[in-house]
């Protein structure tokens, strides 16, 4: 996602490399999805999307919403860590590069989403527009220090999108 606060240069063409721990580069940019260009938010979710449907298909239907919370969860709490691990590194309040955030918001829109294209399409678009445009008080988190501040926000998005998939489900506007 193109990071419209983020000045301190990490919108070269070039992701920068990273000098800290090598545990926090591949968690932070999701096993490098996060040096992807255009866009390595979108990339970010589109492979946590995908991911998640390889893996739901593969859990019993009791099962899957609960999974989904515990990763979200799991990775919320690496992501954190790592991602303030990362932003020290280069130095950059929000590094492009940094994409874990993006996994998290992603993973709590498709919770208890049932398993269709027409879903993982919707949560997709859902998680990325509330993640870009940053509803109160999604952007006000971004102020959190450190990895706290680059994951959180994204929660939040991610929260405003499950919202609006089971909103969608549950009207039946999406079936």
């Amino acid at each position: 996602m193109t990071r419209l606060s983020d000045t301190e240069g990490s919108r070269s063409a070039t992701p920068p490399a990273i000098r800290g721990p090598l545990w926090a580069d591949l968690v932070a940019t999701f096993f490098a999805i996060g040096r992807l260009r255009p866009g390595p938010g979108t990339w970010g979710s589109a492979v946590t999307v995908l991911l998640w449907a390889a893996v739901a298909y593969r859990i019993d239907p009791g099962l899957r919403t609960p999974v989904a919370i515990v990763l979200a969860v799991l990775v919320i709490a690496v992501g954190i860590p790592a991602a303030t691990q990362v932003s020290r590194s280069l130095a950059s309040k929000d590094p492009q590069i940094v994409v874990i955030d993006e996994v998290a918001g992603q993973l709590i829109t498709l919770i208890a989403a049932p398993l269709a294209w027409k879903t993982f399409l919707a949560g997709f678009i859902l998680f990325r527009a509330f993640d870009i445009t940053k509803p109160p008080p999604v952007r006000q988190l971004e102020r959190l220090p450190e990895g706290a501040g680059i994951v959180l926000d994204d929660v939040a998005a991610g929260i405003y999108a499950l919202a609006g998939m089971q909103l969608l489900l549950h009207t039946g506007l999406l079936t």
